[in-house]
């Protein structure tokens, strides 16, 4: 059964109607949202198997719908498995005429106040952004001149003083790498957008990290062989899984680990813009590793930038990855605990002109 579809769309938390049978009948779009799932792939499954509360609910739930009374339940960790646990309240009642029915309400506490401040937020992040990229061509220049004058001064000291000037180069160097992180994540280019084999792009970026940063990782592939093509940038993606690659390496450490290569089909994955439009992406790539996990406290901020879980990390490679996925129309997200992350990237198809049999 469905509510009346304009005011099902309309309402501006997660609601999931739920049957006799405690299984899931519908979500509505701020629910596909929150639960990282489409509502075709909710449909008919248990409901405490995809929303996982701190408390036990099961027996209140049943209550509520034996006696046909509403339940308020306020301050519970609601988590999907897709995502981490956030802190919500929950409204529940039983829909009038349809015996057995309930109607859940999700209201997250923190959702909230990130949507009233998303934008101050963003636009903080996009001043900060100019800022770096302006500092960082100011910055440079002075650079080089500092890294020669120690490069010269080397040439005439004693083995004790030449780690001092080895000091500065090296620092001077590690300095201008973060400066041309910047000035890359501002002046990205628009996707040059063609016909893609994700495989092959995968192909290419696998084989550069063995070479490289992921040579003491094992890499397992994991395909569909019948993936038809994406629709994006080649070189853009490559730089997207060469980012999710060297993250993954560079958690696991120097005892190393496996990450996984996985892509397969998913028809029913929809993305709902904030406009009320949709777009299929079905086309799904994940990079899935095993190491420590991502750390709790950055979990849900991980694709912001300058946010990093590593000492020395500038928290702009995974930033600049969800900015080309977005420029892409494409969708990324992360699930981590320890053992496991993954990184699940979701791309639309090419169209049908742009293929080569078209």
């Amino acid at each position: 059964m469905k509510m009346d579809d304009a005011i099902w769309a309309s309402l501006p938390v997660p609601a999931l109607l739920v049957g006799p049978d405690d299984t899931i009948l519908d979500v509505n779009p701020a629910g596909e949202g929150f639960m990282m799932n489409s509502a075709k792939s909710l449909r008919g499954q248990p409901v405490w198997d995809k929303v996982m509360i701190d408390a036990p609910l099961e027996e209140a739930f049943e209550r509520a719908r034996a006696n046909t009374t509403p339940l308020f339940v306020n301050d519970v960790d609601v988590g999907t498995g897709e995502r981490a646990p956030l802190h919500c309240n929950l409204q529940i009642a039983p829909v009038q005429g349809e015996p057995g029915v309930m109607l859940f309400l999700i209201s997250p506490r923190e959702l909230a106040g990130r949507m009233t401040q998303s934008l101050s937020v963003k636009s903080a992040a996009k001043s900060a952004i100019g800022m770096a990229e302006m500092l960082a061509h100011e910055i440079k220049n002075p650079l080089a001149g500092i890294t020669g004058a120690a490069q010269l001064l080397s040439m005439n000291l004693s083995p004790e003083d030449l780690e001092l000037t080895d000091l500065i180069v090296n620092e001077s160097r590690r300095i201008v790498k973060l400066l041309e992180q910047v000035e890359q994540f501002g002046n990205l280019t628009a996707p040059d957008f063609r016909a893609v084999n994700v495989h092959d792009v995968l192909d290419r970026a696998r084989r550069s990290a063995l070479l490289g940063f992921g040579a003491h990782m094992t890499i397992v592939e994991d395909y569909d062989p019948s993936l038809p093509l994406a629709w994006g940038d080649p070189d853009q993606l490559l730089q997207v899984m060469q980012n999710l690659l060297k993250n993954a390496a560079e958690a696991a450490g120097r005892k190393g680990g496996k990450i996984t290569l996985h892509t397969f089909y998913e028809h029913s994955f929809r993305l709902r813009r904030s406009d009320g439009t949709g777009e299929s992406l079905p086309l799904q790539i994940e990079v899935i590793d095993d190491g420590p996990g991502l750390p709790p406290e950055i979990a849900s901020d991980v694709f912001d930038p300058f946010v990093s879980g590593r000492e020395n990390g500038t928290g702009l490679g995974l930033a600049l990855t969800a900015k080309i996925i977005s420029e892409h129309g494409g969708w990324i997200s992360v699930n981590s605990v320890p053992g496991r992350t993954v990184f699940r990237i979701s791309l639309p198809l090419a169209p049908k002109a742009a293929t080569p049999d078209a």
